[in-house]
């Protein structure tokens, strides 16, 4: 066997396979996303590429990764492999992991030691937003799970951010699978600033030596006659639901042909109604959310099983009787249809759906006939995992299951740190099975899996192909397909075996197409983007802005960046961006806004904010009509905000989107920065009667607004007399508190220093 040759990679130690190689190779030449099925060695060819760029460049290298799990993979690879600029071993401090557990000083001086970071993107987006250190010096930019890379997500913010900070860019993407729609994979490509595309498929010349053999089965499933029986009731709801919004005159789908695409469309059908104030769309609206519930309780029948359908019939249940359910829900378990399948439900003892026993059988035999194999069985649904945990386990066969970070209802979820350790039990043969959701699709370093189980067929080709990658990696694998016969099932194995070879087929043209010739610089004169740097590079920095932590995902904070805010990240109790010490703002969206109206405390928060600062902003993002968002009276609407905007004082801003939001702050913020002299506390009024000023002087005081203030000067006349009581006597006065009364006597007496 031949070793890959260089001064900074361990000798004898990373197989030298010519695609590696070529495709290393062509990565160093400019920005590349490199496309390789799970197990030909994405990350020895970041390696390679890492290796040669801190060899001929005084810098670091970023790695980034979307989970933890993956960064402590890529960072335990790196120190196997990686040598230092001499060729001796790497100190610790040559590496750095950067998570949320890692705290923003630590990060910092982390930075500055380290040759190679590995991180999770959101964690190095709030520290470039936040100004902690620079990327000027980053020689390579690997960017792994690319195909993440789309709209918000925080790759795309990074790599532009990047791209123009770095002294010397370039960066390597890298995806076992970037989909098969090509408006998305060009959209993953612009946004990671691409310029050539490098893939290899198992049955290329240079990669077939390299592949283990993979046979891939396919087994039919048939239904038993209770899940049967059961889809036969669920059917019957969705028919009459179907059919009540066929007599409010709306397009509806035939009920076995009840696909998402087909309830996307009776939704735009429902929105475009509720737009014109048709009363009966609202009606629709609720028919529509039962006519969703029911299709995935179809789902749970067909494709997962008694169990999974028991559990989610039972939160419908719990829903439906609770004060805060929706119509929907409560709608449906009055329906004596549906009391009748839960009554059914209730004498289902064990599971029935034969998917649940094939997977016992199939870990079983593979076992038996090689018992130190490893074994993955992927499924969709926790309720799933846990049915086939036990199932397992009842079998004696040890096994474990690897779930995400949320936890719901009396489920908990697996942390990071709980991921990581699970993994390496597994890789370590403590345990043959494990049992994952779609978590344990990405990047799981487990070479020696012997077979991968899916549970149901999945319509994703990425998702597809990510599976299929856990097994033939370092020899032969098996791979098992459950399909249910005349489900759901059947239709998404054709799906994704179509998409598959769509998806070859395009990226495969991608990376042969001639790369076009680099376009023109574009003049000055017609740049708005050049216009602003140049002007930024001029000025001094751009106005303070504080954001709340829990913002940096949305647009509006790269947004601000962009435009050159000097941005400071930590945690506001109320609001989401501070400017200077008199303004603070909260933003919602249109749904957001109409959601935390009907289901949560919006008048709590927007109070909150208004009593904390003088100059309280609400802005509400998006071009959508508040009146059609949700089934309320306009009327209700209108007081809500005549209520924020006259009763608490809170200036209200339309924005058309988060561009729109960012830009929006900017300018208050410029406005509040470039005000001279000494602020007063209270905005200036021309006059105002000596009652007013009375009322206006005690208003400042902690906790106290004007409705209060009228309260303690009606009831003692006058201000020193409210001054000189006793809290005992302020809380006494109906409406006032004793936190408020402390607070008043306590500052009247406060020392000024």
């Amino acid at each position: 066997m031949n070793y890959v040759s260089h001064p900074l990679i361990r000798p004898e130690s990373i197989e030298e396979r010519r695609y590696q190689l070529s495709i290393a190779l062509r990565a160093l030449d400019g920005n590349t996303m490199v496309v390789l099925p799970t197990g030909l060695g994405k990350t020895a060819v970041a390696l390679i590429v890492a290796a040669s760029r801190l060899y001929s460049h005084r810098g670091r290298v970023l790695v980034l990764a979307p989970t933890k799990p993956l960064v402590e993979q890529h960072l335990r690879f790196f120190k196997q492999f990686l040598l230092i600029q001499n060729g001796s071993e790497p100190d610790e401090p040559d590496f750095a992991m950067f998570t949320g557990d890692t705290s923003p000083a630590e990060r910092t001086r982390a930075w500055e030691a380290c040759r190679v970071c590995f991180a999770t993107p959101q964690v190095i987006k709030n520290d470039c937003l936040a100004g902690r250190y620079s990327l000027a010096d980053v020689v390579l930019l690997v960017v792994d799970e690319c195909h993440r890379a789309v709209g918000n997500y925080a790759y795309v913010f990074l790599a532009g951010h990047y791209c123009t900070a770095a002294k010397d860019p370039l960066l390597l993407a890298m995806t076992a699978s970037p989909g098969g729609d090509p408006a998305k994979v060009q959209e993953v490509c612009d946004n990671l600033h691409i310029e050539a595309v490098e893939t290899r498929v198992e049955t290329d010349e240079d990669v077939r030596p390299y592949i283990h053999e993979r046979d891939i089965q396919y087994v039919d499933v048939y239904l038993p006659e209770e899940l049967q029986a059961a889809l036969v009731v669920l059917r019957g709801l969705v028919e009459s639901r179907l059919g009540r919004l066929a007599k409010l005159n709306f397009r509806v789908p035939k009920p076995d042909k009840l696909s998402m695409k087909a309830l996307n469309a009776l939704n735009a059908q429902i929105q475009q109604r509720i737009r014109t104030r048709d009363p009966s769309a609202f009606i629709a609206a609720s028919l529509h959310a039962e006519c969703m519930k029911l299709r995935h309780a179809i789902s749970l029948a067909e494709t997962q099983g008694s169990e999974a359908l028991k559990h989610y019939l039972a939160r419908l249940g719990a829903e439906g009787v609770s004060s805060a359910g929706s119509k929907a829900s409560k709608r449906l378990v009055a329906d004596p249809a549906y009391k009748n399948l839960i009554e059914a439900a209730g004498g289902w003892k064990e599971e029935l759906h034969p998917k649940a026993s094939i997977v016992r059988e199939l870990v079983r035999a593979q076992l038996a006939a090689h018992p130190e194999s490893r074994i993955i069985v992927f499924a969709t649904y926790r309720d799933t995992v846990q049915t086939l945990v036990d199932t397992l386990t009842a079998a004696g066969i040890a096994c474990e299951r690897f779930v995400g970070q949320a936890s719901r209802d009396a489920e908990r979820g697996l942390s990071q740190k709980e991921q990581i350790a699970s993994l390496a039990r597994f890789r370590e043969g403590e345990f043959r099975c494990l049992v994952a959701t779609s978590v344990g699709e990405e990047g799981l370093d487990v070479p020696s899996t012997d077979m991968v189980i899916f549970y149901e067929a999945v319509p994703s080709e990425i998702r597809s192909i990510q599976r299929k990658g856990r097994t033939g990696r370092s020899g032969s694998g098996t791979i098992v397909v459950l399909v249910t016969k005349g489900t759901s099932d059947e239709a998404f194995r054709y799906v994704s075996q179509s998409r598959e070879r769509a998806m070859v087929t395009e990226i495969k043209g991608m990376s042969t197409a001639p790369a076009p010739p680099p376009a023109p610089a574009p003049a000055p004169a017609v740049s708005s983007a050049t216009r602003q740097a140049d002007i930024l590079s001029f000025a001094p920095a751009g106005p303070a802005i504080t954001i709340d932590d829990r913002e940096t995902s949305s647009r509006v904070v790269g947004r601000l960046h962009e435009l050159g805010a000097s941005i400071a990240l930590e945690r506001l109790e109320v609001g989401d961006y501070a400017i200077g010490d008199r303004i603070l703002v909260e933003r919602k969206t249109v749904q957001d806004f109409m959601n935390t109206l009907v289901e949560r405390d919006l008048f709590g928060q927007i109070k909150a904010m208004a009593d904390a600062v003088p100059r309280p902003v609400l802005i509400i993002e998006g071009e959508g009509d508040l009146y059609t968002v949700r089934n309320i009276h306009p009327n209700a609407i209108r007081g809500t905000l005549a209520a924020i905007t006259v009763d608490m004082g809170v200036a209200l801003i339309r924005t058309r989107d988060a561009d729109d939001t960012a830009e929006t702050l900017y300018v208050l913020a410029q406005r509040e920065g470039s005000e001279r002299g000494e602020r007063k506390v209270h905005p200036k009024k021309s006059y105002r009667s000596v009652r007013e000023e009375q009322e206006y002087a005690l208003a400042a005081f902690p906790n106290v607004g004007l409705k209060s203030a009228r309260l303690l000067l009606e009831h003692f006349g006058s201000l020193k007399a409210i001054i000189d009581a006793e809290p005992e006597e302020l809380a006494a006065v109906h409406g006032i508190g004793e936190k408020t009364a402390r607070a008043i006597w306590d500052l009247a007496r406060r020392p000024y220093r």
